[in-house]
């Protein structure tokens, strides 16, 4: 048997594998979902820190310690006034009621007080409310119930002359928070704000 010669032109086409371009290969694209994710954590990351902002920093440390000595110079001035409060929500979880009382009766109530709930470390969900004294002497006013967790309850009067308030571990279906100026020296109130039963709170 005679073998038959192949022609060049035949054996190159066989042999030669025409290049593809780069982005048809699964290298490039391999080594480049690294930086990618990385740079795509650093932007969930950059807005994480603008939108979630606690403002924790004070930047003019010398004012907020004198806003700090005003402040206990008005706690002094509430616990000398032997003030005490008792907040509860009402009509479906939205209406405020606080029952002011001063331990000396020349001690005249003023026609307005408003009342902060503040979070320990999320400046966002702060919440003051203006409370206006009724016929029946409670304070009422629209509010939003706090979500559940750890609050710092302050109740003050709108002229700045004096202010008191205790530790809230906020819960559903419980009792009245009952605070008294000069608590936080022995230590915090934590008895929570009453809710009516089946009332959701908001989420955080």
């Amino acid at each position: 048997m005679v073998d038959t010669p192949v022609p060049a032109t035949v054996s190159r086409m066989n042999t030669s594998v025409p290049a593809q371009p780069w982005y048809r290969h699964r290298s490039p694209w391999l080594l480049m979902v690294g930086p990618a994710l990385v740079v795509l954590a650093g932007v969930i990351t950059a807005w994480l820190a603008i939108d979630t902002d606690d403002g924790l920093v004070v930047e003019d440390y010398y004012k907020e310690g004198k806003a700090i000595n005003r402040v206990l110079k008005r706690e002094h001035a509430a616990a000398e006034r032997g003030l005490a409060a008792s907040l509860r929500f009402e009509a479906a979880g939205h209406l405020l009621r606080v029952h002011l009382t001063a331990a000396r009766a020349a001690d005249a109530l003023p026609p307005v007080i408003e009342v902060l709930f503040s979070h320990p470390t999320r400046a966002g969900l702060d919440q003051v409310v203006r409370l206006q004294r009724s016929p029946d002497g409670d304070y009422v006013g629209s509010a939003t119930p706090p979500a559940a967790g750890s609050w710092y309850v302050l109740v003050q009067d709108i002229a700045g002359d004096w202010r008191f308030g205790g530790r809230w571990a906020a819960q559903a279906d419980s009792p009245p928070l009952e605070v008294v100026a000069g608590a936080n020296e022995s230590g915090p109130v934590r008895a929570p704000i009453d809710l009516p039963p089946g009332v959701p709170r908001p989420s955080r």
